[in-house]
């Protein structure tokens, strides 16, 4: 039994060795300025304790439709010419539905074949249908929508993410939120600029190369008059400076094709550099693939005018003089730091839609000390109440509970700091209130025991048939709170997570030390007393 007990007690001490160092790691000294630095660097603090800024963002998961159905006209207007069927126009008619593409006249001798084409290389994405007048309507699939969509919210959410990382913000939340369909929640703790991170996070930085159909014009007004008032399904209008860079710049509108020959994902790199005239610019590097294709492309068509879109603004217009292959320049008057941010955007790619913003919360440095005092005050307090109460009511047995809390305490924080845990104010709340499951526990055992003693049972049978009978209640309580938190965890957001994960991990090792320490330190006790000597509980 001694050797038993031996054991038992040593690895109760070295749990608690293990944990403390889970807290402090090696500090660099015993002062409580060092011990604290220690504290802080392996606990990181939370968003509400530290301060910083809490977004909610909006995907316009519309958009990545939108610019897929664009692509696919494109295709679909190539299929009809290698098949040499001609057609009136294939374009979208409505915008508030881009999901869905019109095919118009089609030649009457080449029905057949239009829909035997567009059967067989458009079926599994759209429902395609006939009408009158030899047209056709191709419907986006709900299912290929929804998978669109799926990697619009997941390709934004890691350019978020990387975007972030770049500009070094420490410990950043950058996920899907689950309040809402298609939104992220975004947590930038220390952050000291949040409306200079939310115009890099919010920047689509879509950079495209059109080719020009017509203009400049001085307005949407006059575009529409020289093109007798109507624009091709397969052009659009935009806005922009085109030629003259700069403050001074004057706004224009050009007339593109709608499909770009070079976006998005075509960018491999991105730097900022300067021109002959040593004025800051940005040069850009296309993959392989794309670069062989805008080759081909601007092989094709020298002489004819390229624009350089921005974020739906033309920045610059040019001729092609020569063929380009995988590397171009953009200027446009740019600051230093404005070249700087623009190659970053490039580098991490364009997000897919564009973000709104739902909700904004700034937490300041001072509210988050404010809530760390408070927060740990009130755990400080209610601590002390749970020990000195377990004493006055419960004597020489309150000890037993009290070292058992402090060892939950140790563990939990420890466990904390092993994993790089975040601690939030909903956090603390999950560690005050472990306190107060850990307690409880206690109390079911030794009310047990004090039945078993008044029964007239001796001490070592009333401790032992107290732990076995209070342990199955125990497990019940602990199992169904663990069930809850689990369910906060997967569906709560950052602070909400937080508290489940203290509160989970705080339930656990309660187990461990109101049922085996607390029973370790009453057998140590009793193997210390007389047989039949009382119990003071």
């Amino acid at each position: 039994m001694r050797k038993n007990l031996a054991g038992k007690t040593a690895f109760i001490i070295a749990i608690l060795l293990v944990f403390i160092y889970g807290i402090f790691g090696v500090p660099k000294g015993v002062s409580g300025a060092a011990l604290k630095d220690a504290i802080t660097q392996r606990i990181r603090l939370g968003l509400d304790l530290r301060g910083g800024t809490h977004l909610v963002l909006q995907v316009m998961v519309d958009e990545a439709v939108s610019a897929v159905t664009d692509n696919d006209v494109a295709r679909i207007e190539s299929d009809l010419q290698k098949a040499s069927i001609t057609f009136t126009t294939v374009g979208k008619t409505d915008p508030q539905h881009p999901e869905i593409i019109h095919v118009d006249g089609v030649s009457g001798d080449k029905i057949s074949d239009t829909e035997n084409l567009l059967e067989s290389n458009y079926a599994s994405t759209y429902d395609i249908s006939s009408g009158a007048n030899n047209n056709w309507v191709l419907t986006m699939k709900p299912s290929a929508m929804h998978d669109i969509e799926t990697r619009a919210l997941a390709q934004s959410i890691d350019t978020i993410r990387e975007r972030i990382d770049t500009l070094g913000v420490n410990e950043p939340v950058i996920q899907e939120y689950g309040l809402g369909a298609n939104q992220i929640l975004v947590e930038l703790p220390g952050i000291s600029d949040p409306g200079y991170v939310k115009s890099m996070i919010q920047s689509t930085a879509r950079l495209e190369i059109h080719l020009v159909v017509g203009g400049p014009y001085t307005s949407e007004a006059d575009a529409m008059q020289q093109n007798g008032g109507t624009i091709s399904p397969d052009a659009e209008l935009l806005h922009g400076s085109g030629v003259v860079s700069g403050p001074d710049a004057t706004d224009q509108v050009w007339l593109i094709k709608r499909v770009a020959e070079v976006a998005g994902n075509d960018f491999r790199d991105a730097q900022p550099s300067v021109d002959e005239n040593q004025r800051p610019d940005v040069t850009f590097f296309l993959t392989s693939t794309a670069g062989k294709r805008f080759y081909a492309f601007t092989s094709a068509n020298i002489n004819q005018r390229l624009a350089i879109v921005l974020d739906n603004k033309v920045k610059e217009v040019a001729n092609i003089q020569q063929p380009i292959s995988d590397q171009g320049r953009i200027t446009g008057g740019f600051t230093k730091q404005q070249a700087q941010d623009l190659s970053m955007l490039l580098r991490t790619g364009a997000l897919p839609a564009s973000i709104h913003y739902l909700e904004e919360r700034t937490v300041g440095p001072t509210l988050g000390a404010e809530s760390i005092h408070a927060g740990v005050t009130a755990a400080v307090a209610g601590l002390l109440a749970v020990l000195i109460f377990m004493l006055f009511y419960y004597r020489g047995a309150g000890i037993n509970a009290d070292l058992a809390l402090l060892l939950n305490l140790v563990i939990l924080l420890g466990f904390m700091g092993y994993t790089g845990s975040t601690l939030t104010l909903p956090g603390i709340a999950g560690v005050i209130l472990t306190i107060g499951m850990g307690v409880d526990s206690n109390v079911l055992i030794f009310e047990r025991i004090r039945e078993e003693l008044h029964a007239g049972k001796s001490s070592a049978a009333a401790v032992d048939q107290g732990f076995a009978h209070a342990w199955v209640t125990i497990i019940d309580t602990h199992v169904t709170t663990i069930v809850s938190a689990a369910i906060l965890f997967l569906f709560g957001t950052g602070p909400v997570r937080g508290f489940a994960v203290t509160l989970t991990f705080g339930l656990l090792a309660n187990l461990f030390t109101a049922v085996f320490v607390s029973r370790v330190i009453f057998d140590a006790i009793l193997q210390r007393k007389d047989r039949g000597a009382a119990l003071s509980i």
